[in-house]
């Protein structure tokens, strides 16, 4: 190879460029962010609109449902989705992954400045923006407590220092404050005194806004001097306020004054609390940090812990900011032990190398390709944009093994050429071409497997896209190492006498491998005679009856044997098949899921009280399931945030290698030992925190993170309240299932105030006056800002006390002006209850559509003891015979339906990997039938997949299917080797048969030395116990159990499906030279009796064939 000889005849050309390649790997390295995943751009976008006052059904009708249809016409949307509250709305519009964003965010904007023009004037302007799920999710949790500080407190210095502090850090998004309550200047109003005087709400907050306020009046300018003029008018505390006159009552001669103080009182207070934050049973501020878009996750918890130890040297010393969660915590881990791995896998991969190879020296030109390859890797990750992440690790800790291959095939070779007597240059060039062939095959199959990976569609081709360049790039560097620089040292570093293995436990180990290899060696010898051998045998086999009983449906009555006498290739062949078709045996007893769910250390609760139960009966509950879970020895801290009608609850857990090393627990989990005081995994916590809270009574319980979800769409709520409730109560008969609801919630109670309009009328009482009071009075209203003594402003709410609002009672007590006046000119007040009745009613707290049709979600969770996959199937079963109204339908969502797409997009990519394969090997061999043999060592791998999986306990995922792809291009490299060496054989005229035999007996070591390789190289993933390691580890098994597998059957199936595809090739090629030569022998006869004529080229075919 040009390549070689260039190499081999100017090593310090080659030296240089492989230094060259490892300096700019490392400079990329230390340039390449950490991150958890993929940074993926994902079209969404969110149009938020406030419509203060207004009820859910207002708010759907009057501004959710008219963007919903102008937002429709926009091209490229995937779906629409919407929630429609009190107050207001949110319209999730998802995109195709191919549009873009920016244009998708212009596009959607266009649409909705149109259609707000046509809103109601109370309508907020319309604020859309780019959603980022991504972002969704908290990067770190904070506490805030001090034994000695009363909440108000901690919330200003939660408010004025800690927040804006943290806002100035690296990456940091949102930050959102929970159980803070806010300074406020309350006027609590005194209906019965705003009665006797004649004053309305409107007129209170129209006088606190008029007088509370500072304006500049302009400047005084004397000859040398100029003056700004300022009116003082902004009240200082509460007597201001009270000391403010409303109005004036009574004749003009003696008008009285009426002061605020004498129809209300005013403190200055804290909002009314409606949230409460706890750590470990302390109460205090809790504040979540989220990142900004594209920001990385690592680089902005470093920065953010950085202004931490800054702020808290400026706090008081009673005063902790403690950090409860960290996402870069999970993140570093899981890289670390990946980057572990791939240095374990390394490590062993060379050990494998050395026991095979016997020296030293060899073994270093091997292993030197594996940091060559990495470190030229992180070249193409940082010229791509990539970052480090899991999925880019995973695909250099997968690679490890394969990126030696090819040096261990090409060393190996050229040692063999040596021990022939060649020199050390010679050997190299001549070993290294000879063996180019098949190293390029293999290499350029891995590549074709690989490449229609990172180009699959949907989301999982996006974020397997990094993965897939990430194994292309470095198998590509490992075979440009192999043949320049391997084939470049061994011939300029000679093998020494070696002192190392005669160190008496190398050298017993040594021996021992030698001696184990010559059995081998005879041993795959006498199997292989044994097979071609030529006399034929009475044998049991399940005849042609085998093609009716595989259409039949594996009926048993469909399944006969017969005796036949056939020779050893045939039964070789039986049995091979009739194993993999057994191995199909082992699919129902492997679970299915989409992702494995990983084991963070954390987990979380949710809580749900009936609708309309107060904040305080909430907060009651909370605390009895805090109690609870105090129960569990695994949690270390329990963070709770609580609200009305819910609490949510963040788990510390203890972790999981806690007291044992990585080793120990990683080896007694894969062998199903429990070690003493081992703490339970993620999954079975959550049933036993599920089973715990399902005692106490009046709550609705949700555990954990992934949730399933069932869509029912239609039109009628109702019908649709229906047949959620079947949906339900069939999902909850599905063993696994757990945690099953659905989202609609039809009783929030609410009270509606009907007026008699004719008698409002009459009294002189418009509906706006009943609407303005009524909300002042009850939600309050906002009468502007206060300056506190602290400098910052402060909202001014006037309504009444809390202990007036809290039946219909107080509501008796409530007055409305109308438009006639009283003598002294206040207007006249009436009684609401004169003008209006009370009624109790029901009233949906929100409403959700999809598609511009209402919605009704199902969520379920799945229970430890299954998995999601086989879950789901059996979800869809219960409710696939449900007879659906005309205009309703089901829709999946969640895992299952990620399951469903990525899986059509997996069976393409295998197609397109199958199709390329055979592409390169007939380019590659010449050959149209010799792929065949090759390739029959595919189906062979599933039986090792199937196997693995079963005895590692993983489950058929996204990562162990990534884990067969690998194979695919994996296992023909055995067959490869075999059949390029027979090829050689045959073409220096060796028959058929002992071609085979003299391949078999060159290429077992390789082909075992790089089975060991790659099973070395994955033991240490596959063995993973970190974090991650639920997620990595599937992809191991497959590879490892597949190999193995496919090695042992292809030793002997590929060579007999070779001399069928030889023998059928040999049988076309008669044919079609037998045609030529008919062909031929007629263009002779018909030169050399030619057939006169005058026409012209067709006349003469004419008269050709009518003489025929």
């Amino acid at each position: 190879m040009k390549i070689t000889q260039v190499s081999v005849n100017n090593p310090v050309f080659a030296t240089m460029m492989m230094l060259a390649l490892m300096v700019m790997g490392m400079f990329a390295y230390q340039k390449l962010s950490v991150d958890q995943m993929p940074d993926i751009t994902i079209p969404f976008v969110q149009v938020s609109t406030s419509y203060p006052g207004a009820s859910s059904e207002a708010v759907m009708q009057d501004v959710t449902r008219p963007i919903e249809e102008v937002v429709n016409t926009v091209s490229g949307i995937k779906s629409i989705r919407s929630f429609s509250r009190e107050g207001f709305s949110r319209v999730m519009v998802e995109f195709e992954l191919s549009v873009d964003v920016k244009t998708a965010v212009q596009d959607v904007r266009d649409k909705v400045a149109g259609v707000r023009r046509t809103f109601n004037k109370d309508v907020g302007e319309p604020t859309v923006t780019r959603a980022d799920n991504d972002n969704d999710q908290p990067i770190m949790y904070l506490s805030m407590k001090s034994p000695a500080r009363s909440l108000r407190e901690l919330s200003d210095l939660a408010d004025q220092l800690v927040v804006k502090r943290l806002q100035g850090s690296y990456g940091v998004g949102a930050i959102d404050v929970s159980g803070a309550v806010q300074r406020e200047m309350a006027v609590y109003l005194n209906a019965d005194k705003m009665s006797a005087y004649g004053i309305s709400v409107d007129q209170v907050v129209a006088a606190i806004r008029n007088n509370n306020q500072n304006q500049a009046a302009g400047f005084l300018v004397g000859e040398r001097t100029e003056r700004l003029v300022r009116v003082q008018g902004k009240f200082k505390d509460a007597a201001d306020f009270e000391r403010m006159i409303i109005a004036r009552r009574g004749n003009n001669g003696s008008a009285a004054p009426i002061s605020l103080g004498m129809i209300a009182s005013v403190r200055d207070t804290e909002r009314e609390e409606t949230s409460l934050s706890t750590n470990n049973g302390t109460r205090g501020i809790s504040i979540e940090i989220r990142k900004t878009r594209g920001a990385n996750s690592i680089e902005a918890s470093e920065s953010i812990k950085k202004n931490i130890e800054k702020i808290s040297k400026s706090l008081p010393a009673d005063l902790s900011l403690q950090i409860t969660f960290d996402q870069s915590k999970f993140i570093r881990q899981g890289v670390d032990n990946v980057k572990h791995t791939i240095l374990e896998g390394a490590a062993l991969t060379v050990l494998i190398v050395f026991l095979f190879l016997h020296s030293w020296r060899s073994t270093v030109i091997t292993g030197l390709t594996i940091p060559i390859s990495v470190l030229a890797t992180f070249i193409a990750l940082y010229a791509f944009g990539f970052t480090i992440n899991f999925l880019t690790l995973m695909a250099l800790s997968l690679s490890i093994g394969i990126l030696i291959d090819d040096a261990i095939v090409v060393r190996e070779n050229i040692v063999r050429h040596l021990a022939m007597g060649k020199s050390h240059a010679q050997a190299s060039l001549e070993a290294t071409q000879e063996i180019g062939l098949a190293v390029m095959a293999t290499t350029f199959t891995i590549v074709a497997v690989f490449l229609p990976v990172a180009f699959m569609d949907g989301i999982i081709g996006k974020f397997f896209f990094q993965f897939g360049i990430a194994v292309t790039v470095a198998v590509l560097v490992s075979l440009f190492v192999s043949f320049t620089l391997d084939p470049m040292l061994s011939a300029v570093w000679h093998d020494p006498p070696s002192f190392i293995n005669r160190v008496k436990p190398i050298k017993w180990a040594l021996d021992k491998q030698t001696a184990m290899m010559d059995w081998m060696h005879a041993f795959y010898d006498r199997a292989l005679r044994w097979t071609f051998k030529p006399e034929a045998t009475r044998t049991v086999i399940p005849k042609l009856t085998l093609v009716r009983y595989l259409k039949s449906g594996f009926r048993a009555d469909q399944l006969k044997f017969e005796f036949m006498h056939i020779r050893n290739k045939a039964r070789v062949l039986w049995g091979a098949l009739l194993i993999f078709l057994a191995s199909f045996l082992l699919v129902p007893l492997l679970g299915t899921e989409f992702v494995p769910e990983t084991d963070e250390n954390w987990t979380n609760a949710m809580i749900q009280t009936p609708i309309g139960s107060s904040y305080h009966y909430t907060k009651g509950k909370a605390e009895q399931v805090e109690v609870a879970l105090k129960e569990f020895p695994e949690i270390t801290r329990i963070s709770r945030n609580a609200w009305k009608n819910g609490a949510w609850f963040g788990l510390e857990l203890t972790d999981k290698e806690e007291g044992y090393g990585k080793s120990l627990a990683r080896a007694a989990s894969w062998v199903g030992i429990d070690l003493p005081g081992k703490r339970r995994s993620k999954k079975e916590l959550d049933d036993a925190i599920r089973k715990r809270l399902s005692n106490i009574a009046g709550l609705e319980v949700r555990v954990g993170w992934n949730r399933q979800t069932i869509f029912v769409m239609g039109p009628d709520i109702r019908e649709l309240d229906r047949i959620a409730q079947e949906v339900v109560s069939r999902v909850k008969a599905v063993k696994g299932t757990v945690d099953v609801e659905n989202s609609y919630k039809p009783t929030s109670p609410t009270l509606d105030i009907i007026v008699n309009r004719e008698l409002a009328s009459d009294l002189g009482v418009n509906m706006a006056a009943v609407v303005s009071t009524t909300r002042a009075m009850i939600a309050g209203e906002d009468a502007g800002q206060w300056e506190g003594p602290d400098g910052e402003n402060h909202q001014i709410l006037v309504r009444l006390p809390q202990n007036e609002r809290t039946g219909v009672p107080d509501l008796d007590k409530l007055t409305v002006p109308t438009s006639t006046l009283n003598a002294d000119g206040s207007p006249r007040m009436v009684q609401l209850r004169q003008i209006a009745e009370f009624k109790p009613a029901y009233a949906e707290r929100q409403i959700e559509r999809r598609n511009l049709q209402r919605l009704v979600q199902v969520w379920y969770g799945v229970a430890s003891s299954h998995t999601s996959g086989e879950v789901s199937s059996e979800v869809r079963k219960a409710i696939a015979t449900m007879q659906l109204p005309p205009g309703y339908q089901f829709q999946f969502g969640g895992q299952s339906q990620d399951m469903a797409e990525s899986g059509m997009n997996f069976v393409l990519a295998i197609g397109m990997g199958v199709i390329f394969i055979y592409l390169i090997l007939a380019s590659q061999f010449g050959s149209f039938l010799q792929p065949f043999a090759i390739m029959a060592s595919l189906p062979l791998s599933l039986i090792g997949v199937f196997i693995a999986l079963l005895c590692f306990r993983s489950t058929v995922n996204l990562f162990s299917a990534i884990g067969f792809l690998m194979l695919m291009g994996l296992v023909t490299k055995n067959a490869i080797l075999l059949v390029d060496f027979t090829n050689h054989g045959r073409r220096e005229g060796k028959s058929r048969e002992d071609a085979i035999f003299a391949a078999g007996q060159v290429r077992l070591r390789p082909i075992l030395m790089t089975t060991g390789a790659m099973i070395g190289g994955m033991l240490p993933l596959a063995l993973a116990f970190g974090a991650g390691s639920e997620q990595q580890s599937p992809m191991a098994h497959a590879v490892i159990g597949g190999i193995i597998t496919s090695t042992v059957m292809t030793l002997l199936v590929v060579p007999v499906l070779y001399t069928y595809m030889d023998s059928l090739g040999a049988v076309a090629s008669r044919w079609f030279n037998r045609n030529a030569s008919v062909e031929t022998a007629a263009a002779q006869e018909a030169h050399s009796h030619p057939t006169p004529h005058t026409g012209g080229v067709g006349s003469a075919l004419t008269e050709k064939h009518a003489g025929d």
